[in-house]
């Protein structure tokens, strides 16, 4: 089975509690196939480091 690196933008907001679950179904279905790495991003992460992406 092919496996796959993906990069986890959270946000702010509710975008880090639905990503939570995003990656539970993800898991569920995808089991050990996916990776994922998560990176800061929103407006928090802005304010902090005036970059808008990682």
């Amino acid at each position: 089975m092919a496996s796959y690196r993906i990069a986890v933008l959270p946000g702010d907001g509710i975008g880090p509690e639905v990503m939570a679950a995003t990656l539970q179904v993800l898991h569920g279905l995808a089991g050990n196939a996916l990776t994922f790495t998560e990176h800061e991003f929103g407006a928090a992460h802005y304010r902090r480091t005036g970059q808008a992406l990682p």
